[in-house]
C-alpha cells in the first residue's frame, strides 16, 4: 500500500451497520440505550447471575438481548450463522468457548476437549483463523497463584515456570495442566489456527507468561501459532514486551503478541491496596494509552519477528496503526498484522478496517447462556455510560437510523 492511501474514517455508518437490517439496528439501540442507565444495568448485573442459578424462567429475555448482541450462539452450530454473515463483509471470527470459573480437574479435561472441538470446526472455516484460551480453564487457579509467588517474574519472558516449590501432587497437577495446553497448541499447529492465550490477574500471570513462551518456542517456528496476551494497563509491559521480543530472537522464534489495554484495574488496586503492594496498574489512563501505542510502535518496527493482534476499542490506536502501516509502505493486509474488537461493539472500526482491506475480526464469544453470564455482565459494566463507551455506540446508531430514514424518505 504506497503512502497516499486513503485514509480510513471511524465516522462512515453505513460500512458500520450495513450487515444489520433496520430491526436489528432498533434493537441494537434500545439495547445501548438501556445500559446507559447505570441503576438498571448495577441491578441487572446482581440480579441476572441470581435468577439464573435458581431458575427463573428468563432465558428467552437474555437470549433476545443482550446474548444475542455480544454472544454467537449456544453451540457452534448456532455460531455458524453469525460467522458466514461477517464473512460476507470480509470480517474474520476469534471463537471463543466463553465458559469461566470452572475448576476440577474433570472439568478442565473437558475444556480441553472442547477447545480442541473449536479448532477442529475452525479448520473448516474460511474465515475463523484464531481461537481463544484461557489458562485458567485448564488449570487450577490457586495452583497458579502459587506458582507465581515462587517466580522471580523474569521468568515469564523466559519461559521458564518454576515447579521446586510445589508438592509432588501439585507437580503432577502442573504436568497435566502442560498436557492439556501441548495437546491443543499440537492441534492448531496442525490445522493452521492460531491459539490466542488470555492474559489473567497479575498475581497468576507468571506462569501462564512461561508457559504461553515455551509454547511459543515450539510452535512459532515456521509461522506464529501462540499468542500471548499482553495488557498495557500494566506499567511493566512494554517492558515485557521488548525484553519476551528479545528472547524470541535470540531463540529464533516469532513472538505472537496480542496488544490489550486491560481488564482487571479496579481489582487489582484493590488487592494492591489491601495487602499493601505497590500496584501493578498504571497511574492513569494517559500512561495506559502511551504504552499501549507504543507498543504499537515497537510491533510494527519489527514485523519481520512479531506478529501483532491489535486488540482494542480505542479509535485512535487502531487509526495511528493504518498510518504507521502507510508510512511504512507495508500492505494493509500484512499477515503479521490483525485488528480484533469485541462481537457486538465498535462496529464502527471493524467493518471500516475491513472495507479498507485490513486484516480484522470479531471475537466471537459461544456456550449456554448460563456458563457465559460473566462475559455478559461485564459487557453490559464497561458500555454502562461511566465508561463512555454507550454515548458513542448510541450515536453511531442514531446517526445510521436518522441516514437510512433520509434515504427511505427521499
Amino acid at each position: 500500500m504506497s503512502k497516499t492511501a486513503v485514509a480510513v474514517s471511524f465516522e462512515n455508518t453505513e460500512n458500520a451497520f450495513a450487515y444489520k437490517s433496520d430491526k436489528e439496528l432498533k434493537k441494537a439501540h434500545f439495547l445501548f440505550s438501556s445500559m446507559g442507565y447505570q441503576i438498571l444495568v448495577k441491578l441487572g448485573t446482581r440480579l441476572t447471575p441470581w435468577a439464573i442459578k435458581v431458575g427463573l424462567p428468563i432465558k428467552n429475555i437474555i437470549r433476545n438481548t443482550i446474548f444475542e448482541q455480544f454472544v454467537g450462539g449456544e453451540t457452534l452450530e448456532e455460531t455458524a450463522p453469525v460467522a458466514a454473515k461477517l464473512k460476507q463483509f470480509n470480517v474474520q471470527v476469534i471463537l471463543d468457548y466463553g465458559v469461566e470459573g470452572m475448576e476440577g480437574e474433570e472439568n478442565f479435561d473437558h475444556g480441553c476437549d472442547e477447545f480442541i472441538k473449536v479448532i477442529n470446526y475452525a479448520a473448516t472455516q474460511p474465515n475463523i483463523p484464531f481461537m481463544s484460551v484461557k489458562i485458567t480453564g485448564l488449570a487450577r487457579f490457586g495452583l497458579l497463584e502459587k506458582l507465581d509467588a515462587a517466580a522471580t517474574h523474569k521468568s515469564g519472558f523466559e519461559g521458564k515456570v518454576h515447579t521446586e516449590i510445589l508438592t509432588a501432587a501439585e507437580q503432577a497437577e502442573w504436568q497435566r495442566a502442560e498436557q492439556r495446553i501441548t495437546r491443543i497448541c499440537e492441534v492448531a499447529a496442525a490445522r493452521g489456527i492460531g491459539v490466542l492465550i488470555d492474559a489473567e490477574e497479575s498475581w497468576i500471570q507468571d506462569p501462564v507468561d512461561a508457559l504461553t513462551m515455551q509454547m511459543m518456542e515450539r510452535f512459532n517456528r515456521q509461522k506464529p501459532v501462540i499468542y500471548n496476551t499482553i495488557q498495557l494497563y500494566r506499567h511493566d509491559r512494554l517492558q515485557f514486551l521488548k525484553d519476551s521480543f528479545a528472547v524470541a530472537r535470540q531463540k529464533g522464534f516469532t513472538l505472537g503478541a496480542k496488544l490489550v489495554r486491560g481488564a482487571y484495574m479496579e481489582k487489582e488496586r484493590k488487592r494492591a491496596a489491601a495487602m499493601n503492594y505497590a500496584s501493578p496498574i498504571q497511574p492513569n489512563k494517559p500512561a495506559t494509552d502511551r504504552d499501549y501505542n507504543a507498543a504499537l510502535e515497537f510491533c510494527i518496527d519489527y514485523l519481520d519477528h512479531i506478529a501483532v493482534i491489535v486488540a482494542s476499542h480505542n479509535e485512535y490506536s487502531n487509526l495511528y496503526t493504518t498510518e504507521l502501516l502507510d508510512k511504512k509502505g507495508i500492505p494493509h493486509n500484512h499477515p503479521h498484522v490483525h485488528f480484533s474488537q469485541l462481537y457486538g461493539m465498535s462496529d464502527n472500526i471493524t467493518f471500516n478496517l475491513a472495507k479498507g482491506s485490513f486484516r480484522v475480526s470479531k471475537y466471537l464469544p459461544f456456550g449456554p447462556i448460563k456458563d457465559v453470564i460473566p462475559y455478559l455482565m461485564r459487557r453490559a459494566q464497561e458500555n454502562s455510560s461511566v465508561s463512555g463507551q454507550t454515548g458513542r455506540e448510541l450515536g453511531l446508531i442514531k446517526k445510521e437510523i436518522e441516514r437510512r430514514k433520509a434515504i427511505a424518505d427521499f
